[in-house]
């Protein structure tokens, strides 16, 4: 197979799901170790299968999705699916970054390290601005660690590197995957959550996990089996550190609305007042002024919320789970 095809092959559409499915399988390896670690933004140990199940959906889309050279068409149609069903807080995140990750690679036939260098600027853009209280220390500080990363290669390392080449986007890589590694260790002394139980963040090391898949999607191998080996809480399995945290009261709601900016701006105000932990974002199928946002809260009660929600428009594509328990509550 000649060097071109090659490249086509790691860096274009077929390279995109590749990207997705290496993502699956090591998020699927990893899910339980990511689970045990996680005690924020509560301590209900699902981020790790969050992360599993939302990139699984976005996987099979991908796999389904029919041919095309257009890697943004592919990564975006799957990035939409998964937000439109993603699990929980880390599931909501990482689908808006892809959604926002897949925007400047539309109409593009592969990856160039420009185009990474873009991706990841949008993606962390819109995590950051999907949330009305971003913590620092957490998936979008990794975001956009990954992202600082690249832009500091672009303007040193590369200069006389051609952008357009597989090994400058793997040079691009290699450096978005340094500066996440750095900003997963950080995080333990960011959270005073994190700090005493002496672990990362959960769910910025599933980011990780998902740049390890697409650098191993460019290269053409899977990711390490030791790539979290030596972080701190990697060895804690069972029993699960967050056992031992208070229990968390309350529902996480989930659902799709449409909305006008107008609504939708008085929405997260309203949300921001009765919960926490909320994420608004936009689908990219709206029209005209009504835009469907995807829409991720922490209530006492789902009751309330619901009810506030249908004073806007009838919510689609409910879920409301225990934070406690991390089961479906409707």
């Amino acid at each position: 197979m000649g060097e071109d095809v090659q490249q086509k092959l790691a860096t274009g559409a077929q390279g995109a799901r590749a990207w997705l499915k290496q993502a699956e399988t090591v998020l699927g390896n990893h899910s339980d170790r990511l689970d045990a670690i996680n005690v924020f933004p509560v301590p209900d140990g699902d981020t790790g299968t969050n992360l599993y199940q939302t990139v699984r959906i976005a996987s099979e889309r991908a796999q389904s999705f029919g041919e095309t050279d257009d890697i943004g068409l592919l990564l975006r149609d799957a990035a939409q699916t998964a937000l439109e069903n993603a699990r929980g807080n880390s599931g909501t995140l990482l689908s808006v970054f892809l959604l926002g990750f897949a925007e400047p690679l539309v109409g593009q036939r592969r990856l160039v390290l420009q185009h990474l260098s873009e991706g990841l600027d949008r993606g962390q853009l819109r995590a950051w601005s999907a949330l009305t209280d971003p913590v620092p220390g957490t998936m979008p500080s990794a975001m956009s660690a990954a992202n600082e990363a690249v832009n500091r290669a672009l303007e040193d390392s590369l200069r006389d590197v051609d952008l357009q080449s597989r090994a400058a986007l793997l040079t691009g890589l290699d450096a978005a995957v340094e500066g996440t590694r750095l900003a997963v260790v950080a995080s333990e002394g960011e959270l005073d959550l994190l700090t005493k139980a002496q672990v990362v963040d959960a769910g910025a090391m599933g980011f990780l996990l998902v740049l390890e898949a697409l650098k191993a999607a460019v290269v053409g191998s899977p990711v390490d089996e030791f790539v979290l080996e030596g972080f701190p809480g990697y060895a804690i399995q069972d029993p699960h550190i967050h056992a031992a945290a208070q229990a968390e009261e309350g529902v996480e709601v989930m659902c799709s609305m449409s909305l006008s900016p107008l609504d939708a701006a008085l929405l997260r105000g309203q949300l921001d007042d009765m919960g926490e932990s909320v994420i608004m974002s936009p689908l990219p199928d709206g029209s005209g002024e009504a835009t469907r946002w995807r829409v991720h809260v922490h209530v006492p009660d789902a009751a309330p919320v619901l009810e506030m929600f249908r004073t806007f428009c009838e919510p689609e594509n409910v879920t409301v789970t225990s934070l406690s328990a991390a089961q479906d509550c409707a």
